[in-house]
């Protein structure tokens, strides 16, 4: 059983703050007039991230680096639905320091270089299904989700929207630029933010690991080895082609990526699903390259290691305290957790 850290004496922090880290700037022509504030002359700072952290007394070696997925934001980390500890506070309570990030163009890192819009519709019914949590209004039988209304009401509202197009390298360059004022870390990514983590590895030297819980696309291939598209009734899943040299990078550090439960092994019709089955081929053929490169890459399913009825954001389950744990035994079989 999975130990409650919610037992544990109150949290000691030594410090905490936030700060933004890279970005661009853009000077527009001419000269700042005070009695007009026209654009002329003026300046834009955009595209960088944000990151609040914490750190905690006597602690380790190496932080922790999170990074949310498609349509979320740093509170995906901080709280579950039904108000239990995020791994924010998890793994403060294991005395790792954590950065939590907003990517650019996203949540606190909302100020883009770009124009942007943001667009209203419902999609809520679409996002609980590419959750696994169900099909709905049903929940999957032995879901780690809770079902009450309110948990489910703040499980809607996590939903956070890019202010402008989202952009794999400004956001990696955005993360890298944390990870190298958190110094040497381990970089945890959800979803999506799995494209963004690869790359953000190969453009900061202060990622010693990488943690990805559940990512299915933006998969990175040393070029002339990229996999032709996986087909999905969601939509093809589709690697890119970067240089070896590059490459390279992503064997230097131990990486480990997690999935949940309800991943069908065959075509679905299901959308959520499929995509999820979809990613897994690529996910695999991408963890072969690493390690035929000589990297240590490992893939976790965890209904092979007896955990059951996990989402997309297991991180939040009902038992995420298990997916630490699971978490933490591998961190020490690595030795990043000293």
């Amino acid at each position: 059983m999975a130990r409650d850290d919610r037992m544990q004496a109150p949290l000691e922090i030594s410090a905490q703050g936030s700060f933004a880290a890279g970005g661009t700037k853009i000077k527009n022509p001419g000269v700042f007039d005070v009695s007009t504030m026209k654009p002329e002359g003026q300046t834009l700072h955009g595209d960088h991230a944000y990151a609040f952290y914490q750190i905690p007394k006597d602690t380790r070696k190496l932080s922790m680096v999170f990074l949310h997925g498609n349509f979320q934001s740093k509170r995906s980390w901080e709280s579950t639905p039904d108000g239990r500890e995020g791994f924010q506070n998890i793994f403060l309570r294991r005395r790792f320091g954590v950065y939590l990030v907003d990517q650019p163009r996203r949540g606190e890192a909302g100020r883009a270089s770009i124009p942007g819009e943001i667009t209203a519709g419902c999609d809520d019914q679409m996002w609980f299904s590419i959750a696994r949590i169900g099909i709905w209004p049903d929940f999957f039988e032995g879901v780690q989700f809770p079902r009450d209304p309110e948990s489910m009401e703040q499980f809607f509202r996590l939903a956070t929207p890019d202010t402008a197009a989202f952009d794999i390298e400004i956001a990696s360059a955005g993360v890298a630029a944390v990870c190298d004022k958190a110094k040497n870390c381990i970089l945890i990514t959800h979803s999506k933010g799995g494209g963004t983590g690869w790359l953000t590895a190969i453009k900061s030297s202060s990622v010693k690991a990488i943690v990805a819980y559940e990512p299915i696309s933006n998969f990175v291939f040393p070029e002339g080895e990229t996999p032709e598209p996986e087909a999905s009734s969601f939509g093809p899943i589709a690697a890119s082609s970067i240089p070896l040299d590059d490459f390279l990078a992503l064997t230097k550090v131990p990486i480990v990526l997690y999935y949940g439960d309800n991943i069908p092994k065959m075509p679905s019709q299901n959308p959520g699903q499929d995509m999820m089955r979809a990613g897994i081929i690529v996910a695999k053929r991408w963890v072969d390259t690493v390690n035929a490169h000589g990297g240590d890459a490992t893939m976790i399913f965890l209904p092979e290691r007896g955990i059951f009825g996990n989402t997309h954001s297991m991180f939040s389950d009902l038992n995420n305290l298990e997916v630490a744990d699971l978490l933490s035994e591998w961190l020490a079989e690595k030795g990043l957790d000293r």
